[in-house]
């Protein structure tokens, strides 16, 4: 049942989203998080050149099952991001309809990849609501993003996240685009409010995305941090340092045993004709437990998990 149904949806969902899906190759990866999400709003600064590839120590899947941190929580490899060029409620994904986006979930949740990447400020929660009425809840991570930075502010975006998702709990809930060194203090309020929430199973895990390398290291060295969503690439494009600098905030991260899940895989689309190396990079570091990627249509999604497989 699960099965007809979903092909049906998928077929009408294409067809309501062809024209925009027609984004085009050149749209792939280039905004704010297509290839790994972000905001775009650091410079592109001083790339350091293209490191060799380097033999993988196994082959990987885009749909393979990983164990996020400590958390617990399992889920494929690849995460379906939905928020390239993602502010003000909207993203390249979300113009493709509610249909269309939908649609583009359920395809790769037809090829294995069970993790939804979502955020209140890309607009794309009832896009996910609709694929979620198509799978079995639990056979999926959902995991949002958060801009409130008070009690009052993260408690209101639990009760109407959970609404426009329709699910009674979101897996990760992650506060979005930090950039203080002293977050940790600074909002605890806010932080507080999720430490409840995870209490009451109203969410799974909690942590934050990183824009600045002050507050990766603050998040490293926080206990309170489940999951840490980072900017990670082999040319330091659009990340909060170089990438050794980061590689080594990363182990850090690792031996404290956080969830850490990279995002600007392809440094917003600066490594758009070089993905291969790009994902190699990714894979061979062995310091993520998932990364997250924007497809803009079904070509692209086939392509990226095409790409995992023969890495």
């Amino acid at each position: 049942m699960w099965t007809a149904n979903r092909r049906q949806f998928i077929a009408g969902g294409a067809a309501a989203g062809i024209g925009a899906a027609i984004l085009g190759r050149k749209a792939f990866g280039r905004g704010t998080a297509g290839f790994g999400l972000g905001n775009g709003h650091h410079a592109l600064g001083i790339l350091r050149p293209l490191p060799p590839t380097q033999p993988l120590p196994r082959k990987f899947s885009a749909s393979e099952e990983v164990t996020i941190g400590k958390t617990g929580i399992k889920t494929s490899l690849l995460a379906m991001g939905t928020g390239t060029v993602g502010s003000g409620h909207h993203s390249h994904q979300t113009a493709l309809g509610i249909g269309g986006l939908s649609a583009l979930l359920l395809n790769g949740y037809d090829q294995g990849l069970r993790f939804f990447d979502t955020a209140d400020s890309y607009g794309s929660h009832p896009h996910v609501a609709e694929a979620l009425k198509h799978v079995p809840r639990d056979k999926v991570t959902v995991l949002s993003k958060s801009w409130s930075r008070d009690a009052a502010g993260m408690q209101a975006d639990l009760d109407r996240f959970r609404r426009e998702l329709g699910t009674d709990h979101i897996d990760i809930l992650l506060m979005h685009c930090l950039t203080e060194g002293d977050w940790t203090t600074r909002y605890r309020g806010a932080m507080d409010v999720l430490s409840a929430a995870k209490e009451k199973g109203i969410i799974r895990a909690h942590g934050c995305s990183c824009h600045s390398i002050e507050a990766l290291r603050a998040a490293a060295k926080s206990p309170w941090v489940d999951v840490d969503l980072v900017r990670i690439n082999p040319i330091g494009a659009f990340m909060d340092a170089d990438p050794d600098t980061v590689i080594g905030v990363l182990r850090e991260m690792k031996r404290a045993g956080k969830g850490i899940l990279g995002m600007k895989i392809l440094g917003q689309g600066q490594l758009l004709d070089k993905q291969d190396e790009a994902l190699n990079f990714a894979l061979g570091l062995g310091l993520l437990d998932a990364f997250t990627i924007g497809a803009e249509n079904k070509t692209e999604q086939d392509d990226l998990v095409r790409r995992i497989a023969a890495a």
